[in-house]
């Protein structure tokens, strides 16, 4: 298994260092409802956690939440709500929007403001160190004492002194150097320090929160690519000079960043389609197919267009995956090269491209042996295990549950109209409770009708179908159905 390293600027060999890997991923601030953009980035980050413990990888997962931050103090001021109260509010309505994408909890999930002690500590040490000082109630880290800072970024001091200042009330020794502690201000929540009152600047947060739970030198970081500088940068400084080991972590792994048009979907732009908004119209395999058919370290464009094509291909999986049909068992292969391919993808740096890829060919076969009367269920059994480490849970669009009763009635009409084709057992006598697999016999017939060149009664199943609100879409890939909007 190989990952793209930010560090080294290449695909490395994961070897982890110890038997539990030790993953960190930078969370949500909380202070909207949360965007694509954010559920490309932890969708990503789901499938690295699902990929590691697939292989057999024991796994010890933490992603913050910044539940204290100038945004959410910013916003709550606006609103005239105390900032607590509307962190706690978006936490909340951020976990409901994971649980509905279907993104697996991190085993710990530490928010800012409940880990203050163990930031001070930190702070302590690092001004016991000669790495920071405090100054007329805050406490700055010293940029220039790092002598290998920017390594992360690939940036020189030189360059990165360029737009450095001081801002009025600001007592830093240098532009360069970044607060660790921000002195209060009327109005702010604050906390009690060795400094005074005040409240942590954003880096010192994840650098505390990893040490905690994770220890001084973790395997993998992820977030987006726009925090490579100064956030994790900030965070490579503090860790590494605070504990004295380098590296801090092993493996930086940045996703890119979700577009709309040119510009990088984001609230401060005001360019975005929320969580909630997306799924409104879209499932959410629909849209985790939509994230995971792109390279993760690449930037990718919100369409409509290209969402529309994930639902359809969302659809084909979903009935691929979950149709069951009369077979003849044992004469089709347990698909282990589509389980070998698949593997293969995903540990060349997480290619979830390629490894959706693998999911429709495996569909195509499921399609196939459902076609020659051969038994399917150990692909489809495969297509469900792989595309589950994808995240994919196969479920149809949320709706009314739909009545069965309709579509039974259908089919006995349908199955009345078959003998003089001779395809009577292409729907059985005793029909299906489900309304999905009686919809999916009905496809069945209408499929057996056209090879035999029965297209009236074809179209006539497409026709009766659509007047119970079904809709039929045919592909090179075979026929799927969703409900008419």
């Amino acid at each position: 298994m190989k990952i793209f390293s930010t560090l080294s600027g290449k695909k490395e060999e994961f070897t982890p260092n110890a038997d539990i890997v030790k993953m960190y991923v930078c969370g949500v601030t909380p202070y909207d409802d949360s965007h694509l953009g954010h559920a490309m980035s932890y969708i990503i980050f789901d499938v690295v956690r699902r990929y590691l413990k697939f292989r057999g990888y024991n796994l010890k997962a933490v992603q913050n939440v910044t539940d204290i931050d100038d945004k959410i103090i910013n916003r709550a001021n606006r609103l005239g709500v105390p900032a607590k109260e509307l962190a706690e509010k978006y936490t909340a309505r951020y976990f409901e929007d994971m649980a509905a994408l279907n993104v697996s909890k991190p085993d710990i999930i530490p928010r800012a403001t409940e880990e203050i002690p163990m930031i001070l500590e930190v702070i302590r040490g690092l001004i016991d160190k000669g790495y920071a000082y405090p100054a007329e109630g805050s406490v700055y880290f010293r940029v220039k004492k790092v002598t290998d800072y920017g390594k992360l970024s690939r940036r020189r001091f030189d360059d990165m002194m360029t737009g450095a200042s001081i801002e009025p009330g600001e007592e830093k020794e240098d532009p360069m150097d970044f607060v660790l502690w921000k002195a209060a201000k009327p109005g702010e929540p604050a906390w009690d320090s060795p400094w005074g009152k005040g409240r942590p600047g954003w880096h010192i947060e994840c650098t505390a929160m990893s040490i905690k739970y994770l220890g001084e030198q973790i395997d993998i970081h992820g977030g987006g690519q726009d925090l490579v500088f100064p956030h994790h940068e900030n965070e490579i400084a503090q860790s590494e000079s605070f504990s004295g080991k380098k590296p801090f972590v092993k493996y930086w792994m940045h996703n890119g960043a979700l577009q709309m048009g040119a510009e990088k979907m984001s609230k401060s732009l005001g360019n975005l389609v929320t969580i909630r908004q997306a799924l409104e119209k879209y499932s959410p395999d629909a849209i985790r197919i939509f994230v995971l058919s792109s390279y993760y370290r690449s930037p990718l464009t919100y369409s409509e267009e290209a969402l529309e094509a994930a639902e359809r291909g969302a659809e084909r999986l979903r009935q691929a995956a979950m149709t069951d049909s009369e077979a003849v068992p044992g004469e089709a292969d347990v698909p282990e090269a589509y389980r070998q391919r698949f593997i293969d993808a995903m540990d060349d740096d997480l290619n979830t491209s390629q490894a959706i890829a693998n999911l429709f060919d495996l569909a195509r076969e499921i399609n196939r042996d459902e076609e020659g009367g051969r038994d399917a269920s150990p692909a489809r059994a495969a297509l469900r295990g792989m595309g589950g480490v994808l995240g994919l849970n196969f479920l149809a669009p949320e709706g009314p549950p739909l009545d069965a009763g309709p579509f039974q009635e259908l089919a006995k009409s349908v199955r009345s109209n078959l003998g003089e084709a001779k395809l009577e057992a292409v729907i059985p006598a005793v029909l299906p409770d489900a309304a999905d697999a009686v919809i999916g016999l009905l496809i069945d017939a209408r499929r057996a009708l056209r090879k035999a060149k029965k297209f009236q009664l074809a179209d006539d199943i497409r026709n009766r179908l659509s007047g119970l609100g079904i809709a039929l879409e045919d592909s090179a890939e075979g026929t799927v159905w969703k409900r008419k909007r």
